[in-house]
């Protein structure tokens, strides 16, 4: 086996350290602080209330020993699940309204989605992105509802080309009616039915990169990722 040398540590085991995680906590925090003032105070609130409550039904029957521990693990729990969904809050309310939002999102979804941002777009901003699952091809389109229709239903058009017999889903992002918000856009595509296998998905994405590209993003702002960093899940031992 190969030492490695002083200092060689890889950029993963750096990222893994506690204390880049307690910089990755620090900057969410901060976030929350300038989005929401009131998450932090009841994050906190929660935590300190649940292990309260456990230590009191502990002392009352006896078992304070016991239940202590496993009220500081039910606390901290609580106030990460808590913390995480303020996160995810602040996340949306970051890249709400900036062109390429609803693509920052489908790329930070799980469970194997192939996502192609700005498959077609068009001189008024308009953008359609493609997401590949077991669902099969979701279409989801920002900018104007009178002129994303169009949009979609021309892209529609050109993947049904190649992906033959594979429910085709189009979503337009937006809270005018009949549209999806941003902040529901994965819940949204999480419920879709499963229509396809891992091995169809794969073949799926091999024919969809025969097509030929249309217009890409216009130029503008971005959201680099979908997801905020997370604060990791304490380890109990």
């Amino acid at each position: 086996m190969v030492n490695k040398p002083p200092g060689a540590a890889t950029k993963k085991d750096a990222a893994d350290s506690p204390p880049g995680r307690f910089k990755q906590i620090g900057m969410v925090a901060g976030l929350l602080r300038k989005t929401n003032p009131k998450a932090l105070p009841i994050v906190a609130a929660t935590g300190i209330g649940i292990i309260a409550i456990v230590v009191v039904i502990g002392i009352l029957t006896g078992t304070v020993a016991f239940l202590t521990p496993l009220g500081i693990l039910l606390g901290l729990a609580a106030a990460m699940f808590l913390f995480g969904r303020f996160a995810q809050s602040a996340q949306y309310a970051t890249i709400e309204g900036q062109p390429g939002a609803a693509a920052a999102i489908l790329q930070g979804m799980r469970g194997g989605w192939t996502v192609t941002p700005a498959i077609a777009a068009n001189k008024n901003l308009d953008v359609v992105h493609r997401a590949v699952g077991k669902p099969g091809v979701v279409l989801v389109g920002e900018g104007s509802p009178n002129r994303l229709p169009a949009l979609l239903a021309a892209e529609k058009k050109r993947v049904s080309r190649v992906a033959t017999d594979v429910p085709i889903y189009d979503i337009q992002v937006g809270d005018e009616e009949g549209q999806v918000p941003l902040r529901r856009l994965q819940r949204h595509i999480m419920k879709l039915p499963r229509n396809l296998k891992g091995p169809a998905v794969a073949d799926l994405v091999f024919r969809l990169q025969s097509l030929p590209q249309n217009l890409q993003m216009p130029k503008g702002p971005m959201p680099r990722q979908g997801r905020m960093p997370k604060a990791p899940r304490p380890r109990y031992r």
